[in-house]
């Protein structure tokens, strides 16, 4: 078995697609418009979906907002350096809930992003000890 992909639903899909691109730099793998039924999935990745988890952005045409709840936690993301990952996704104007700094009670350095529609990114050092 293996892990394919993680799905999320978006409200605005070429915001959501600029972000994970231009913001993370993940890649756009593929995307498809099923008109009859209202919806997009797009998916993105560091690498092809043979070989790699990926990431589904759903967006159904006709909803706008989403509640996010509370049993949603994070996406992980590894960088080589928190700090440096931070100042670039802040260049790109992308928001940092957490700076990079230690994981309370570890050494493991972390930082939290925010994608356009709330999620969580959690962005880890290849380092890390936890």
């Amino acid at each position: 078995m293996r892990l394919l992909h993680t799905m999320l639903r978006v409200t605005d899909l070429q915001k959501s697609i600029d972000f994970y691109t231009d913001v993370l730099g993940m890649k756009l793998l593929r995307s498809k418009d099923y008109p009859e039924g209202r919806f997009s999935l797009t998916f993105l990745g560091y690498g092809d979906e043979s070989e790699h988890t990926v990431l589904e952005l759903t967006h159904n045409w006709d909803t706008d907002s989403y509640d996010l709840g509370n049993a949603y936690g994070h996406i992980a993301i590894e960088v080589d350096d928190v700090y440096k990952a931070c100042e670039k996704i802040k260049s790109k104007g992308g928001e940092i809930v957490r700076e990079a700094g230690p994981m309370k009670n570890s050494t493991t350095i972390l930082a939290f992003a925010k994608d356009p529609d709330g999620y969580m990114i959690e962005l880890l050092d290849t380092t890390r000890n936890d």
